[in-house]
This record gives structure tokens, C-alpha cells and sequence, in this order.
């Protein structure tokens, strides 16, 4: 396995842009296809996909978790995105099972745990 690339249905596409983009830090590929968006942040990837009449992802309880994304720079990642409106879900603490995490509910209602490995 190379990458990871998630598919995530949003019923607003120009909304969900906006706020991987503004909020999380991502930033636009050059694909273009009606109906999509395809973004990165080094190397997570995302694929949003317009579904408007689908069901939210809000409404799917601990189905709407789709990604755990460990990265170095968490203390600074989670300053970042709180300074920008992020909806915090889980305090930045560190665990015992040896991560420092924090976790956040999108504009969708998608949830993303962000961790780091502690010494």
C-alpha cells in the first residue's frame, strides 16, 4: 500500500472546500472532474464527492469516524486548526496507549482523530 486517499460523500461540495481548505490546511489538485474535489494535505488525500439528498454523515453516530491520522507536529497542528474555527471533539491530551490526540467533527459531520506518537 502507497497512500491513503479517503472518499467522503458531503452534500455541499463548495462548503466542504471551503473548510478542508481555510480550516484543516488542505489545498486543491489540479483534477477536475463535476461533482468532486480532490484535495491533499502532505500526504493524506481526500476525494469529496456531492451527494445532497444522501443521508448526513452527522446523523451516523460512531459510523461517521473515517480516519485516524498520525502526523509529528500535533501541538501545532491542533493550535492551527482550533485558531480556525475547528469544532474540537476530544481535548489534545496524551493517552496511555502512547499517543497524543485530538479529535474533530467536520462541517459534514465526518469525525478525524489526529495523533502522535509519545516517547
Amino acid at each position: 500500500m502507497n497512500r491513503l486517499r479517503c472518499v467522503l460523500a458531503v452534500r455541499d461540495l463548495p462548503r466542504s472546500i471551503l473548510y478542508y481548505t481555510e480550516v484543516l490546511g488542505f489545498r486543491k489538485d489540479p483534477v477536475n472532474a463535476e461533482g468532486w474535489s480532490f484535495l491533499r494535505r502532505d500526504n493524506f488525500r481526500l476525494m469529496l464527492g456531492e451527494c445532497p439528498d444522501e443521508r448526513p454523515a452527522g446523523e451516523l453516530g460512531n459510523h461517521s469516524y473515517f480516519a485516524y491520522v498520525e502526523m509529528d507536529g500535533i501541538d501545532r497542528f491542533h493550535d492551527e486548526v482550533r485558531a480556525k474555527g475547528a469544532e474540537l471533539i476530544s481535548v489534545l491530551e496524551t493517552k496511555p496507549w502512547g499517543m497524543r490526540e485530538f479529535g474533530i467533527r467536520t462541517v459534514d459531520g465526518h469525525r478525524i482523530m489526529f495523533g502522535q506518537e509519545t516517547p
